[in-house]
């Protein structure tokens, strides 16, 4: 047992550790009612419909008769469609493009909300852009097909204005995708605005004013202080933003139903395609379950890049 003696001059003998509060025989019985709903959603709503997938695949199953097992037949299918590649191709396009546009244009507008105006009109930008993101998509893919439409469409009637020629934004292989492009990212860069807004809150106000002092420029103060500060916000919007982005189904399903072609055709609607369309189940599973591996092994590049340039304060 150590003694004050042998302690140092001016140190306290703290004295033997307090004895750990004794468990309550119900408190194991209490965490366990607590975990029992996320539990049963876990295992009803992601496990089992994932072990299905996984075993679907190996089947040839059409919804109407019984299965029959194919072995890896499902995957050597996967090598021999002419059309996937190209689906891959628009999806990858769409997907980046949408990610450009949450990652920069949402923290340039977060940054622009963050200047000195009047907190109305402030709140007012907020609620503006914040509005599209809790709509269906749906909903807002309906309206943009009108707004987008080649002869009644509001858009084309402005271009008219400043005379620019109608464009067919929908029936053209080339401005399908970008319409696409333009109506998810309208509806989810309030998502990124958001969160961006509130990272930049978090930033100690001392440092922007210390930097002032030193005689730091705007641009000064964002890259060296407001940028390495705000990169677990930008880490974590690109991550959720890429995932969100390559699993794009209702905007492409209701403007332009995948076409003209498959240029504007994305991975899950080309899926849903083939499992409901064709009833080809089996195959549809193993399109699913690659896309599954393709998106986990972005994230966990991401994730490896992300040392590089992520700082946690």
């Amino acid at each position: 047992m150590t003694t004050s003696s042998t302690l140092r001059p001016g140190v306290v003998d703290p004295g033997p550790p307090a004895p750990r509060p004794p468990r309550r025989r119900g408190d194991g019985a209490a965490a366990l009612a607590f975990l029992t709903p996320s539990i049963i959603t876990f295992l009803v709503f992601v496990l089992a419909p994932t072990v299905g997938v996984l075993v679907l695949s190996f089947y040839n199953w059409n919804l109407l008769s019984d299965g029959t097992f194919v072995g890896l037949d499902n995957f050597d299918r996967l090598f021999h469609d002419g059309r996937l590649l190209g689906v891959y191709g628009s999806t990858t396009y769409m997907a980046l493009a949408i990610l450009a546009v949450n990652v920069v244009a949402g923290l340039l507008l977060a940054v622009l909300l963050e200047t000195r105006m009047p907190r109305w009109l402030r709140g007012f930008f907020r609620l503006s852009f914040l509005f599209p993101f809790v709509v269906s998509a749906s909903a807002v893919a309906l309206i943009w097909r009108f707004l987008l439409n080649k002869d009644l469409g509001l858009v084309n009637y402005l271009l008219g204005l400043i005379g620019i020629d109608r464009i067919d934004w929908l029936g053209s292989s080339a401005f399908a995708p970008v319409s696409v492009i333009i109506v998810n990212s309208w509806k989810t860069i309030g998502f990124s605005i958001l969160v961006y807004i509130a990272g930049l809150q978090s930033i100690p106000n001392e440092l922007r004013e210390a930097s002032i002092v030193d005689g730091a420029n705007a641009w000064t103060r964002f890259w060296r202080i407001t940028f390495p500060l705000l990169s677990p916000t930008i880490f974590f919007l690109v991550v959720i933003n890429t995932i969100n982005s390559f699993q794009i189904f209702a905007e492409p399903r209701v403007l332009t139903q995948g076409g003209p072609g498959d240029s504007s055709r994305t991975i899950v609607e080309y899926l849903y395609d083939r499992a409901f369309g064709d009833f080809d189940l089996g195959y549809a599973s193993a399109i699913g379950i690659t896309f599954a591996l393709v998106l986990i092994v972005l994230t966990a590049i991401q994730f490896w890049f992300s040392r590089r340039w992520t700082f946690y304060s």
